[in-house]
């Protein structure tokens, strides 16, 4: 007799429910996400009939936490299945949307033994790509929080300072870059910036890290600083630096810990044995060749062939068609941290790879706008990639992007 598990989980406890084949709750229970709850929870398993050559499989509507990777390292099959699938689910139970923890542990249970080919389980990633999964993503979101609290720093700019703004809106970086923020530190307002010297904001610059070209950084400062704009009265002046130099503290933290995680992140990447077909490919980077391998994960079973990889990642178009109605459209149901390396690759693919630009501006002839193209272009590498991965073979531009052989000349 099969026998499926579903897992309610919760931030304090988790439900747990077992199903025969036919349907039947077999067992029953709640526990926490403790050694004593984890082995509660073996138990309840083993009772079923759990055997180490034939686990029961486990469906938990999270991919991620101490439950999950526990049973992940016990070799079990877990199917992480996404909320609004299970919301559908539930109303095959029962029609009054009612809800309640036990009842959706029923649920999960039950997609199991109904439509389990439906759903692919997690991974069997290693340990060393699980962890840089983690330093990736958290380099990325440290990255995102960089930009974001960068733009509430040049909106309360905009406010009472905006000599400041047009003297940095060049600079890679804006308000963000490190020149800027060591300026911004020691003339948070236009009268603090007036009364600047040469020597000050030259100790500044050096400060932040700058060696090159410090006299013609300390004239171009010096003299955007007191370019007349308009002001706000004295007092609103020095509350609105008041509240610049509190965002730019967030930016300096947040930056700080950003490069501590990108050196963490590299360094993980350099040491996988994945690293040198990756970095193979023009435009892919180590830092985005982190992101990617922390993605897609080392397990080369996870994608059945390249179109699976490439609905993942959400360059593969998708289809909708009903009757006389027939539309293609991009996919937006996808990783969207895939799909946003998958943007930065293809760009910077354009200027390290002619195959790639050809490749571009054919599809730019055809119509595609910019983004589409890209995505496109996204679309082919990552079949290339697919098939480096598989082959453990480097990228090789001749392959990839083969020349269009000319005709041959008829003799006369």
């Amino acid at each position: 007799m099969r026998v499926f598990c579903g897992i309610d989980w919760a931030e304090r406890h988790h439900d747990v429910a077992l199903v025969d084949e036919s349907g039947t709750v077999i067992a029953q229970r709640r526990i926490a996400e403790t050694v004593q709850g984890y082995q509660e929870l073996l138990d309840l398993l083993a009772q079923a009939g759990d055997q180490a050559d034939n686990m029961i499989p486990v469906a938990i509507e999270t991919p991620r936490g101490l439950l999950v990777a526990c049973l992940r390292a016990s070799g079990r099959r877990v199917f992480a299945i996404n909320p609004i699938s299970a919301s559908r689910y539930r109303e095959r139970h029962a029609v009054s949307r009612k809800k309640s923890d036990s009842q959706d542990a029923i649920v999960l249970a039950g997609i199991l033994r109904t439509d389990m080919a439906m759903h692919r389980p997690l991974p069997a990633d290693t340990h060393q790509v699980q962890a840089l999964a983690v330093l990736a993503r958290a380099q990325q979101d440290a990255i995102w929080r960089v930009h974001r609290t960068g733009n509430e720093l040049r909106s309360v700019l905009r406010e009472y300072f905006p000599a400041f703004l047009e003297l940095f809106a060049g600079q890679d970086g804006g308000v963000t870059c490190r020149e800027a923020r060591a300026i911004l530190a020691i003339a948070p307002t236009p009268a603090a910036a007036g009364r600047l010297t040469r020597p000050q904001i030259r100790a500044a610059l050096k400060r932040s890290g700058r060696v090159y070209h410090l006299d013609a950084w300390t004239e171009k400062i010096h003299a955007g600083l007191r370019v007349d704009h308009l002001r706000q009265p004295a007092l609103v002046e020095e509350a609105f630096g008041h509240q610049a130099l509190a965002l730019l503290a967030v930016v300096d933290a947040t930056c700080s810990c950003a490069a501590a995680l990108h050196e963490a992140a590299v360094t993980a990447f350099r040491s996988h044995p994945d690293y040198e077909v990756i970095t193979s490919f023009p435009g892919l980077g180590e830092v985005a060749g982190a992101r990617l391998l922390g993605e897609i994960g080392d397990d080369r079973t996870r994608f059945a062939d390249a179109r699976a990889l490439k609905a993942y990642a959400g360059a593969a178009p998708i289809t909708r068609s009903s009757g006389r109605s027939h539309a293609v459209v991009h996919r937006r149901v996808k990783n969207r941290r895939l799909a946003a390396v998958g943007y930065v690759w293809a760009f910077a693919a354009l200027t390290a790879s002619p195959g790639a630009r050809a490749h571009y501006d054919r599809r730019k002839h055809r119509g595609d706008r910019h983004a589409t193209a890209l995505r496109n272009l996204y679309n082919r590498f990552l079949g290339c990639l697919f098939h480096c991965l598989t082959t453990r073979q480097s990228y090789q531009e001749h392959t990839a992007f083969p020349t269009p052989q000319q005709p041959a000349t008829a003799q006369a």
